[in-house]
């Protein structure tokens, strides 16, 4: 894995904020889920922050979808924020992009 590639997050009383730098695919995409599954998302917000993120692949779609289905499972939502030109292409060539909500950074 490139050793660029970081996982953040900051909690907040209703939200909580993961910011992704770097590429998410295969060897990233465990990272960022052992840090979600750390957080509770039951009736809380979770911001993906992908403004850092240089590249996805379907691994990172397929765990973008992964986690959207937990938030809607648990009464929270999911929220994308700071998508980048490659990852926007992404979603649409997969026609996954209505499927998330797209918001400003915090």
């Amino acid at each position: 894995m490139n050793c660029t590639f970081d996982v953040t997050v900051t909690e907040y009383p209703y939200r909580a904020v993961i910011a992704v730098a770097d590429e998410l695919d295969l060897d990233s995409c465990p990272y960022v889920t052992e840090a979600t599954d750390a957080l509770p998302l039951r009736g809380q917000t979770l911001v993906i922050d992908l403004s850092a993120v240089t590249f996805m692949d379907s691994m990172g779609l397929s765990m973008l979808l992964r986690l959207r289905r937990r938030a809607e499972n648990e009464s929270g939502t999911l929220e994308l924020c700071g998508i980048g030109e490659q990852v926007a292409r992404v979603l649409e060539l997969s026609e996954a992009r209505p499927l998330f909500t797209c918001v400003p950074c915090p």
